[in-house]
């Protein structure tokens, strides 16, 4: 295990570099996102000048990333805002009038946000027949209420039984299968149906907690999860918005694009490294010589820090968390990251000349027969195109056009993304012949689609708990290093902010903005004398 011990210089006064040298403390925010922008707004905005945000990519947004065709903005990352009262981000987005153009197609406050409540979802079959809305309200009402139960296990502190391997997945599956099939009024056709959908609406399931599959995700803490009061709102102007609001009121000279980060160098008093590295560095000040942290770049550029909020997505953490710190980071938040989960939802957006669909339908839903007694969700590769649960109907046409907006998450996602669009396109085309039956549909004019999954800078669209984790791998990921006894005696060298570091609001965009704002009122509040 890592020690984590540090000399008294350090531990006794965490504010002895910046306090004793009456300077102003340098910190410096890795990642541009959500989480990096809002704790550098907020540390300006509390008055510290020294502040440097790095970028690894050409643009700042994170996974918030719009972009705009024709007269139309497409989300391939962040979509809505979930929930309001209370919700920063919806607070953000309502004060700046960028609501007001969205549709009542635009507000849900249904559980599963990629459905849009106005309209009819399109239960289809691969023989193309279309599942009567009678059993799919039934089936509906049936998968409802055993979610319902996978939030008492953790809100009620159920005990979880050996049956359900402590999944989401199996526990919902083996309910579900086993009530559809005691259900005396249903004929054995009906049945079959029903038992088909399970694994349709887990795979929806897995979209919304971008998971391979919901067989991964923590019966146990499925429920820890809080979803925030009123309604989701989709921001007809593009998610970008928000990002170029926190980001207004930061100095352009603050943010450094095209600046990816190689490791950072922490805890200077147990690592000569950092020392051997200063020397090197002709150009840097002696007193920068002693600096607590250095984040060092891939440019070769070594950056002294008395304070290093890192924010990059559990995705890289899990890829490069051995290489990005020295010394290596602690056991114990070794074993945080690699319990958390974190996999990739994509989006597959495909525009046509004129729908072939109806107008009362919202969506097509996609209802594999021959699933109605699968265990697993994992398909050969060649099979990618089956992990595909849905196309949603964007609304309204005026805006958007005629475009379908499909979901794919899992393994299958980082399948597709190797695919070119052609490919992508067409396989998507025949799905859509296959099971609305029609055999004369176009394929569409234009294509677009994520790729959260292979992209270097991500790894993964959001976190869940996995399998094994809890809520209490969350605190350690985003426990500051080194440690320290107690919070007030603690230097807080490197700091954790994103989703995947908030407990309650992992996986959301207001997750995101709440965990960059806590590691700044952090630091405001360990120096609120220098700063008064």
């Amino acid at each position: 295990m890592q020690s984590c011990e540090i000399s008294g210089d350090s531990t006794d006064d965490p504010l002895s570099s910046g306090l004793r040298r009456k300077r102003q403390p340098r910190i410096v925010v890795i990642g541009a996102g959500l989480a990096g922008l809002s704790a550098a707004k907020a540390l300006l905005e509390g008055g510290f000048t020294d502040v440097t945000i790095l970028e690894a990519t050409d643009r700042i947004g994170g996974r918030v990333q719009s972009v705009k065709l024709g007269h139309a903005t497409f989300e391939l990352g962040a979509t809505w805002i979930h929930g309001s009262h209370g919700n920063p981000v919806y607070h953000l987005a309502e004060d700046n009038g960028l609501l007001e153009e969205t549709t009542d197609d635009e507000r849900s406050v249904g559980r599963i946000s990629l459905y849009s409540k106005n309209g009819v979802a399109y239960h289809l079959t691969n023989n193309g027949q279309r599942i009567p809305k009678d059993v799919v309200e039934e089936f509906s009402d049936l998968y409802n209420e055993v979610y319902n139960l996978t939030q008492e296990f953790f809100q009620r502190g159920k005990p979880v039984n050996a049956e359900s391997q402590n999944s989401v997945g199996v526990f919902t599956r083996d309910v579900v299968r086993k009530r559809v099939k005691a259900d005396p009024d249903d004929t054995e056709a009906v049945k079959r149906l029903k038992l088909a959908m399970i694994q349709q609406y887990l795979k929806v399931e897995s979209c919304e907690s971008s998971s391979h599959s919901m067989d991964e995700v923590s019966l146990s803490e499925f429920g820890e999860w809080t979803e925030i009061p009123g309604a989701h709102h989709i921001i007809p102007c593009g998610f970008i918005k928000i990002v170029e609001i926190l980001a207004r009121s930061i100095p352009e000279s603050v943010i450094q694009l095209r600046k990816p980060v190689k490791c950072i160098h922490w805890n200077q008093s147990v690592s000569k490294e950092i020392e051997r590295v200063a020397d090197h560095n002709s150009d840097l000040p002696e007193e920068d010589k002693g600096s607590d942290v250095f984040v060092e770049c891939e440019d070769c550029e070594f950056i002294p820090a008395d304070h290093v909020i890192v924010t990059v997505s559990l995705g890289v953490l899990k890829k490069r968390h051995e290489s990005l710190f020295h010394p290596r980071l602690p056991e114990e938040k070794v074993m945080a990251i690699e319990k958390l989960g974190i996999n990739t939802t994509d989006k597959i957006f495909l525009e046509f000349e004129e729908p072939f669909w109806s107008s009362e339908c919202n969506s097509i839903q996609f209802v594999w027969e021959d699933e109605a007694e699968s265990e697993s969700l994992t398909y050969p590769e060649e099979l990618w195109y089956k992990k595909i649960c849905s196309f949603d109907v964007l609304y309204p046409p005026e805006r958007y056009g005629h475009v379908l907006s499909g979901w794919i998450c899992g393994e299958e996602a980082l399948i597709m993304e190797k695919c070119d669009d052609e490919t992508v396109a067409e396989t998507c085309t025949e799905m859509l012949r296959k099971f609305t039956g029609n055999p004369n549909i176009p394929k569409p004019r234009r294509i677009l689609r994520s790729s959260w999954g292979s992209n270097p800078n991500f790894r993964g669209s959001y976190s869940y708990t996995q399998v094994g984790s809890s809520g209490a791998d969350v605190e350690k990921l985003a426990k500051p290093l080194p440690y320290a006894e107690s919070s007030k005696t603690a230097p807080m060298q490197v700091m954790f902010s994103g989703e995947a570091t908030h407990r309650k609001y992992y996986s959301t965009t207001h997750g995101a903005v709440l965990s960059g704002q806590r590691e700044a009122a952090h630091l405001i509040e360990m120096y609120q004398d220098l700063l008064q």
